[in-house]
């Protein structure tokens, strides 16, 4: 299977030479088939959201190299990535503009990701606009008939179920959750993380999901990677994942990090859902 991913030893030091100085990603390596599910698990400070960030392209790496399917787009700007990358953040009200309607934010999705077709400035089509419809009806929640609606009046599990659609419509080389059900009440969230796994199987999508859920990380997607001190120190998938417990994957922080795993969030959601 061909390789979407490939991160080659980056690094990122923020504030140098300042008494604010902060290395948040030492020399990274990570490769990603087509099709893997990776969830990434680590404490505040471990690199994960600067490590989307950096494949994002919000800003540029130090050193090292990032290949996505075969282009290598260190250097390449954001706005251009964006266009085969789809993210999703933990606030619900990122990636929406709430003035908007749901077919108007939808129609800017459509346009930006279908660049090689489209510009911008096109207009949305009849077929288009049925295949928005088509798209919302997909989630169950009704949105389908309000997309004239304002987006700032849906809830946030809704608007997360829409910035969902609107990264995936045209499906993209790779899909990125930074922590996106963690601001969302138990019962939205499950549904969101349904929902999430659903598109990303029906599309065989590449996807790297970060969550605080230890159950999650070991049970959603195909692969579990654990960050500390901006670098990836735990990489598990296959039978070797399938046998592991929330304590294993604890215990094996403690091994490779050196020390206990002090996360609150993170061992409560643990011992919770025991």
């Amino acid at each position: 299977m061909e390789d979407m991913l490939k991160i080659e030893n980056v690094t990122k030091t923020f504030n140098p030479g300042t008494v604010n100085k902060k290395t948040a990603l030492r020399g990274v390596n990570l490769t990603m088939k087509k099709g893997d599910f990776a969830t990434i698990v680590g404490s505040n400070g471990a690199g994960k959201s600067t490590l989307f960030n950096a494949i994002t392209g919000a800003f540029f790496t130090d050193s090292g190299k990032i290949i996505l399917d075969g282009e290598d787009i260190t250097f390449k700007k954001e706005h251009l990535r964006s266009r085969d990358i789809g993210h999703l953040f933990q606030d619900p009200l990122m990636g929406t503009a709430p003035h908007m309607t749901i077919e108007e934010n939808m129609s800017l999705a459509y346009l930006k990701a279908s660049y090689h077709r489209k510009s911008l400035f096109s207009s949305i089509t009849r077929k288009e606009k049925e295949f928005f419809r088509e798209k919302l009806s997909q989630l169950g929640m009704g949105l389908e008939d309000r997309m004239d609606n304002p987006v700032g009046l849906l809830s946030g599990g809704q608007r997360q179920a829409l910035t969902l659609v609107m990264a995936t419509m045209v499906t993209p080389k790779i899909l990125l959750l930074d922590e996106h059900t963690a601001a969302l009440d138990p019962a939205t969230a499950e549904k969101v993380l349904n929902l999430t796994t659903k598109v990303v199987d029906e599309n065989h999508l590449t996807c790297l999901m970060v969550t605080h859920n230890m159950h999650q990380a070991l049970e959603v997607g195909n692969r579990t990677l654990m960050m500390y001190n901006g670098t990836i120190i735990l990489d598990k998938e296959g039978e070797e994942r399938s046998r592991m417990s929330v304590d294993d994957l604890l215990e094996q922080f403690r091994v490779q990090a050196g020390k206990e795993l002090d996360n609150d969030r993170i061992l409560l959601s643990g011992e919770v859902e025991k």
